[in-house]
């Protein structure tokens, strides 16, 4: 590549317009378009060296980075394609060539951008990317593979300031880990997949025994239905005031979200308490009809009441709505699912299927005695002490 052509895609670069946002937020990329338009060789070195490490993050695959880039942009042309609105024709000739860009600089190589020193130039790869074919698949597909933050990962959260982040290690559980607890499961499933199909979905709530696996089937739920445009967004209790911004940030957008509260419980002066009564009877302003709420909790009614409440209360002139008030938040979930803690026999049958599983060479006799043992040192069965049972054999 010869010194003009370098220049041309340097300018080429720096007038990025549609994906903007590569060029501003991609640190790889600022150097890049210095490193295209040095012409003294020593400072070429230098900048590859800064290139090669903004690439680090990427296993030094620099067409991995334009892609997870230019996927996950969140610009004027997606939005407007996920929103079924019409382009513009500058608007599309824009986003084509800042996409034929991208595709020739897929195919750069440490020689063209610094052709000498060759025994001291860092190295990247990179393979060649059509981005204009890639990125129009991704347009038709966008209920499927979403834009910005939610292309990026199927797991997020809030961070300290509110704003939707992607969960840096993903709980990556698959429903294939499962033993027991079809039906429940099933019931989770089913009422997800009406939610992608377009289908009145419930809001869920989980509750039961400790151990039973209602956080982790909510993730693998999520997991599993991925691919199918499903995201799930975790919530902690304390960061309820927030639900209503969450869901004015997912409204509209073509992907289906899990708003997910795990163990959940109030007491009767939360003030938490009054956004989520508001989300689930369907206020307008903590709704958007491509989400569901769902919560786990190990109580039946989540918020936590005294016999000392229960005295106070006889002061109430209309004790009947105080109490109903504080007794019905999990009958307002559409659906609630019991995960009861196993039996002796469901418990062991997790025993051994995961003993199996791992490999675990040991009679079934000796492994139940065993676990029987485990679990009475645990002061309770359930599917998580199965588990920690069968890890502490290995």
């Amino acid at each position: 590549m010869d010194w003009q052509e370098k220049k041309i895609l340097a300018a080429r670069l720096r007038g990025l317009s549609v994906f903007r946002g590569v060029l501003e937020n991609g640190a790889p990329m600022a150097v890049l378009a210095e490193l295209l338009d040095s012409d003294a060789s020593y400072r070429q070195l230098e900048l590859l060296g800064a290139f090669c490490y903004g690439l680090a993050p990427w296993e030094g695959d620099f067409s991995r980075f334009l892609k997870e880039n230019v996927f996950e942009d969140e610009n004027p042309v997606i939005r407007a394609k996920a929103a079924g609105k019409t382009v513009s024709g500058a608007l599309e000739a824009n986003c084509r060539a800042d996409l034929d860009l991208f595709s020739m600089l897929s195919r750069l190589s440490p020689e063209d951008l610094c052709p000498e020193y060759e025994d001291l130039r860092p190295v990247f790869t990179s393979e060649p990317v059509d981005f204009a074919a890639a990125y129009e698949e991704r347009l038709v597909n966008v209920s499927k593979y979403g834009y910005g933050v939610f292309a990026g990962a199927g797991m997020l959260r809030l961070d300290a300031d509110g704003k939707i982040v992607l969960v840096e290690s993903p709980d990556a559980i698959t429903l294939d880990r499962f033993v027991g607890y079809e039906y429940e499961r099933g019931r989770v499933m089913d009422n997800t997949k009406a939610l992608l199909a377009g289908r009145p979905a419930a809001n869920m709530l989980l509750y039961g025994d400790a151990g039973t696996g209602k956080s982790s089937t909510i993730k693998a739920v999520a997991n599993a239905l991925r691919g199918e445009g499903l995201r799930l967004i975790e919530l902690r209790k304390d960061q309820l005031l927030s639900l209503s911004s969450v869901m004015g940030r997912i409204a509209g957008n073509p992907l289906k979200f899990i708003i997910f509260i795990d163990d959940l419980s109030f007491n009767k002066n939360d003030s938490e308490f009054s956004m989520l009564k508001a989300a689930l009877e369907g206020s307008a302003s903590v709704k958007a009809d491509n989400a569901v709420i769902y919560a786990t909790s190990n109580r039946r009614h989540i918020v936590k009441e005294s016999f000392a409440d229960r005295s106070a209360a006889m002061d109430d002139v209309h004790i009947n709505d105080t109490m109903q008030e504080l007794m019905s938040l999990s009958d307002r979930f559409g659906e609630t699912v019991y995960f009861q803690k196993p039996n002796k026999q469901l418990y062991l049958q997790i025993v051994k299927d995961l003993a199996q599983r791992a490999g675990l060479d040991i009679p079934e006799e000796e492994l139940s005695q065993k676990a029987e043992a485990y679990a009475l040192r645990k002061g309770s069965r359930s599917a998580r002490a199965a588990e920690q049972f069968v890890d502490s054999l290995r």
